[in-house]
């Protein structure tokens, strides 16, 4: 079982990390971290105002514009990156035993992510030494053409709740080598990995104000995006939330990354094992409780085999075991917080209210009396146009929606305000790569829940703008400037190291 306090992980949760060094909040408001399997108290941080987060984006516009920082080499920058990584990996204990307290992954889960972790950044210290920063290029007007690709700016990175750790360090570690500095703002539910990373910040002597961590809510973060000084918002999180900071970005034209919601096809066809595909929707429907952007939720299966699979599934599921994330037997444990075991009990109801057939799940486990589990639950004979089908529930609810034909089955995963994740189930190597080329999806898989943040992972429509990870999450975080020069000059000037002439 967890502690009841979370307090020996960080040092300092009543305080900001600003300018370098840790300071006293503008007011005495406190955020608590309530822990989702006892429903108590894991953390109580600091409750970021307006003037904190002034404060903090302050520190990091002078640091961007008058610090050592954005003027670095890349290959000083990458050595920052490898200290981070390094004091990263003798802190992955506290990650991964702080986080099943935040929003209730099993210990075996975010022990993996945490030791994950540290390649992210030593991966992007090594794009220093093989990434095009500038470019020499004949110039059509004559003379020496120079592309240079320069750090963006101030940037506001906005975490969600589910998966903190691990998305915090796909946009802190291309936003550090491109030169940028930033502004941290954790969500209140999950703010242990931000304070750590502030911590390592400090242990290595990273130059003031490259970053800065205020945790906030939602109306001291907005004041974050409207704020002219910051030149970027990197933001995971909800649709709803996504649209508003775009708009918000779009009155000012600041940069904007988005790595919206999903409502993931797969598609079954007629030549895959229906019990193998069952074991493959099962085991990546538990994985954090099914609160992941780029979960599974639509299985769309070949009409006469719809049956087959909903068996198979609700059998699968049937032997997940729920219970405290702390516990090596558990499978699954709770969702996050109270209001999203409400959200996803009312998505249940309206299923059922709408004629989908309930197969297994549906409800809190009898034998758990404190915390928000939820059964992972399974839908059959689902219209694809009914709420259950078209909305992101963010819990461990799939909807089976039978189709008929390559063409229905791509029609039907189309056919929705998302385009985030999708996988093809099938033998036909061919027929796979053909249905996935039609699938209007950032990332598709074969034969299993396959997204991998090296090729670069977002969506299409409503799923977000832009990506993250690999070398197409390092360009947000770059500005690309045209230098013509007479080649008097071009021919006896050769490019500095970090890409400034």
């Amino acid at each position: 079982m967890a502690n009841s306090l979370g307090y020996g992980i960080i040092r300092n949760p009543d305080q900001f990390f600003i300018g370098g060094r840790w300071v006293k909040p503008s007011s005495d408001a406190m955020l608590d971290v309530i822990a989702p399997a006892t429903e108590t108290v894991f953390l109580s941080v600091a409750e970021g105002k307006e003037s904190d987060i002034d404060h903090a984006v302050a520190a990091a516009r002078h640091a961007f514009d008058n610090g050592p920082w954005p003027r670095l080499a890349h290959a000083q920058r990458a050595e920052y990156l490898r200290a981070l990584s390094a004091k990263l990996s003798e802190r992955a204990g506290d990650i991964a035993q702080a986080w099943p307290s935040e929003m209730g992954v099993i210990l075996p889960v975010a022990q993996g992510t945490a030791s994950f972790l540290p390649s992210i950044y030593e991966y992007y210290a090594g794009l220093a030494d093989i990434f095009p920063f500038e470019e020499r290029r004949v110039a059509s007007t004559g003379g020496t053409g120079l592309l240079i690709r320069e750090p963006v700016g101030v940037v506001g990175i906005i975490i969600p709740w589910n998966a903190a750790p691990f998305l915090l360090a796909f946009k802190l570690a291309p936003a550090l080598l491109a030169g940028c500095t930033v502004v941290i703002k954790p969500s209140p539910e999950a703010p242990v990995a931000s304070y750590i990373m502030a911590e390592i910040a400090e242990a290595i002597g990273l130059p003031p104000g490259v970053i800065n961590v205020v945790t906030a809510d939602r109306q001291a973060s907005e004041s974050l995006v409207r704020d002219p000084r910051v030149d970027k918002i990197s933001f995971t999180g909800s649709s709803a939330v996504g649209r508003r900071i775009a708009s918000i970005c779009g009155e000012r034209l600041a940069r904007y990354t988005l790595e919206l919601g999903g409502k993931s096809p797969a598609l079954l066809f007629d030549d895959y094992d229906v019990e193998a595909a069952a074991a493959c929707i099962s085991q990546s429907t538990r994985v954090m409780t099914g609160q992941v952007c780029a979960a599974l939720t639509r299985v769309i299966v070949e009409e006469s085999r719809h049956d087959a699979f909903v068996e198979a599934l609700s059998a699968s599921f049937k032997t997940i075991r729920i219970g405290d994330p702390y516990d090596p037997q558990s499978d699954m444990g709770p969702l996050a917080m109270a209001r999203q075991r409400d959200r996803v009990e009312e998505y249940i109801a309206k299923g059922v209210a709408q004629g989908a057939q309930l197969a297994t799940g549906g409800g809190r486990p009898a034998y758990l009396n404190r915390g928000f589990y939820i059964e992972p639950t399974v839908f059959g004979r689902v219209d694809n146009r009914s709420v259950i089908a078209q909305e992101e529930i963010f819990g461990p609810v799939i909807c089976v929606i039978p189709a008929k034909g390559d063409d229905e089955m791509v029609k039907i995963a189309n056919d929705s305000p998302f385009g985030l994740n999708a996988s093809v189930f099938t033998n036909d190597h061919g027929r796979a790569l053909a249905v996935s080329r039609r699938l209007q999806s950032g990332s598709v898989g074969h034969n299993g829940f396959h997204v991998d943040p090296t090729l670069g992972f977002g969506g299409f429509k409503q799923s977000g703008v832009g990506r993250e990870g690999g070398i197409e999450g390092l360009l947000p975080y770059l500005e690309s400037k045209a230098v013509v020069m007479d080649d008097a000059i071009a021919s006896t000037t050769k490019p500095h190291a970090a890409g400034v002439l």
